[in-house]
C-alpha cells in the first residue's frame, strides 16, 4: 500500500488531473444512490405504480447506452476533455428538468437525458485518466473514477437522510444531483488534453509539455512519445465492424465479458433499490434509508482499499477474491428471504448487503473500468471502450428494469439465488480468459494482447488466448 502511496505522491500533476476528471464518476454516483431514496417518495407523490417506477430506475439507464456509445465517438472526435465538458453541460440541465417533472413521464424523459451524459462520461473517464498515468500507479489512479462512484453514491444516501423529513423531498434530492455537473464543467476547464490523443492529431509538441509535467523529471519523455507515435503509425481508423474481427475478437470478448458480468451479478439492484430491500424486513421507509447508509459507507471505504492494492496485488487477483466474497452474500440474501429469517435475524438482510458491497467494491467495482482502458490498442479505444460501456449500461439496464419483476415472478429468494449462480459463472470467466496487465505500459499491454506472436509468447500466468 506504501508503494502506492509512495509513488503518486511523486506525480502530484497526475493526480490532480485523476481526481478532477473523476468527478465525472460522481455523477453516475449521485444519481444511483439518490434515486434509491426519492423512489421511495416520488410513487406515492406521482401514483407510480411497479412499471412507472421500473421506468423511472431504468430510463437514466437507457439513455446511458446511447451516451456511452456516442461518448467514445466524440472522445475521439473532440478530445476525451471536450466530451466530459458536453456530458456536464446535459447533465445539469437534466437534473433541474427531473427536480421540476409533474408526472412519471416528464421524470422518465428527463432521466433518459442525464443517462446520455452519465453514459458519456463512464465510457470517457477511465480512458482520460489511463493515458495520462505512468504504468506503475495506473491502476489505482484509473480507480478514481469509481471511488468517485462510491462518494456519489455515499453523497446521495446523506442527501437522501437529511431531506426524508423536507416537503417536496424527492425534488431536492433529484434537483441537487445539478451540483456535480457545474463541478465537472469547471474541472474541465483546468486540465491538459490526453497526451495520447494529441498524438493522435499530430500535435507532438503539445504532448510533449503535458508528459513532462506528468512525469518524473528523470523519466525518458521522447522515449515514451516515440512509442506512442510509433502505435499511432501502424495503426488505422477502424470500422465498427472491424472491432470484432480476429486481431480485435479476443480483447472485445474480455472487455464485453467484464462489462456484463459486474452487471448481472445484481450490484445495482442492491444500489437503487437498497432501502426497498430493507422495507422488505419490515423497516419504515425513513428507517430503511438510514440503514442504507451503513452499505453507502462500506462502498466507499473498500473502494478505498482496492485503489491501494490494484498495483499491489494485481487486477485479476481482485477480480476473483471480491467475486467470490459478493457470490456468498447473495447467497446469504436468498436463504434470508427463502427461510424466513426475517424475524428471527433480521439484521442479516443488513449484514449480507454490507458483504456484498464491500466484495464488490474490492474487486469488479473498480477492475472493469480500470481494464478496458488497459487492453485495446490506442487506434481504437475510444471506439473499443464505448462498445464496452453500452455492453456494461444495457446489461445494468436489463437487470435494474427487471428486478421488480423479477422479484414478482420467481421471489425474492430465488432471484438472489440466480445472481449468486451468474457470479460463479463470472469467476470461471475471470480465471479462463482475463489475463493480468499490472505494471506494463499501455503499448505493452497492445503488443502483447494483438500481436501476432502474442498466444505463442505470453508470458507464465496470462492466459495464451488473449
Amino acid at each position: 500500500m506504501s508503494g502506492y502511496i509512495r509513488e503518486a505522491s511523486r506525480n502530484p500533476f497526475v493526480l490532480r488531473i485523476a481526481m478532477l476528471a473523476a468527478l465525472g464518476g460522481l455523477l453516475f454516483g449521485y444519481d444511483t444512490g439518490v434515486i434509491s431514496g426519492a423512489l421511495l417518495y416520488i410513487k406515492e407523490d406521482l401514483r407510480a405504480g411497479a412499471l412507472a417506477q421500473s421506468w423511472i430506475v431504468a430510463g437514466l439507464l437507457a439513455g446511458a447506452v446511447v451516451g456511452a456509445l456516442a461518448g467514445g465517438r466524440l472522445a475521439d472526435l473532440i478530445s476525451r476533455r471536450r466530451t466530459l465538458l458536453v456530458a456536464g453541460v446535459i447533465y445539469v440541465v437534466a437534473a433541474l428538468a427531473a427536480a421540476v417533472a409533474q408526472n412519471a413521464g416528464q421524470l422518465v424523459a428527463a432521466r433518459v437525458v442525464l443517462g446520455l451524459a452519465v453514459g458519456a462520461a463512464s465510457a470517457v473517464v477511465p480512458l482520460y485518466i489511463a493515458e495520462h498515468t505512468p504504468p506503475k500507479i495506473r491502476g489505482g489512479t484509473v480507480s478514481y473514477n469509481q471511488l468517485m462512484v462510491t462518494i456519489g453514491i455515499l453523497v446521495a444516501y446523506l442527501t437522501n437522510f437529511a431531506l426524508s423529513g423536507v416537503a417536496h423531498n424527492w425534488r431536492w434530492m433529484l434537483g441537487l444531483g445539478a451540483a456535480p455537473g457545474v463541478v465537472l464543467v469547471a474541472a474541465m476547464l483546468a486540465v491538459p488534453y490526453s497526451p495520447r490523443w494529441l498524438m493522435m492529431r499530430g500535435r507532438r509538441d503539445e504532448a510533449r509539455a503535458v508528459l513532462r509535467r506528468t512525469r518524473h523529471a528523470d523519466a525518458d519523455v521522447e522515449g515514451e512519445l516515440d512509442e506512442i507515435e510509433s502505435v499511432v503509425a501502424q495503426e488505422r481508423r477502424h470500422s465498427w465492424r472491424e472491432l470484432f474481427g480476429p486481431r480485435l475478437r479476443p480483447m472485445m470478448v474480455v472487455g464485453i465479458g467484464l462489462a456484463v458480468i459486474q452487471q448481472v451479478v445484481g450490484v445495482n439492484t442492491v444500489v437503487y433499490f437498497s432501502p426497498t430491500i430493507l422495507t422488505y424486513t419490515g423497516l419504515k421507509a425513513d428507517d430503511a434509508i438510514a440503514q442504507a447508509l451503513t452499505v453507502g459507507i462500506t462502498n466507499v471505504v473498500f473502494t478505498v482499499v482496492a485503489v491501494l492494492l490494484l498495483d499491489r496485488v494485481g487486477r485479476r487477483t481482485l477480480l476473483v477474491v471480491g467475486t467470490a466474497g459478493l457470490t456468498v452474500a447473495l447467497a446469504l440474501l436468498g436463504a434470508f428471504f427463502g427461510f424466513g429469517w426475517e424475524r428471527e435475524a433480521p439484521w442479516l438482510a443488513l449484514a449480507a448487503l454490507v458483504l456484498f458491497i464491500a466484495s464488490f467494491a474490492v474487486g469488479l467495482g473498480p477492475v472493469f473500468w480500470l481494464m478496458i482502458s488497459e487492453i485495446f490498442p490506442l487506434a481504437v479505444r475510444g471506439q473499443a471502450m464505448a462498445v464496452c460501456s453500452l455492453a456494461n449500461w444495457a446489461a445494468n439496464f436489463v437487470v435494474s428494469y427487471y428486478f421488480l419483476q423479477l422479484v414478482d415472478a420467481i421471489g425474492r429468494a430465488w432471484t438472489f439465488w440466480l445472481y449468486a449462480g451468474l457470479s460463479v459463472a463470472g469467476i470461471v470467466f475471470f480465471v479462463t480468459r482475463v489475463p493480468e496487465t499490472r505494471d506494463r505500459s499501455l503499448e505493452e499491454i497492445e503488443r502483447e494482447l494483438s500481436g501476432p506472436a502474442a498466444a505463442r509468447t505470453s508470458p507464465p500466468g496470462r492466459p495464451r488466448h488473449v
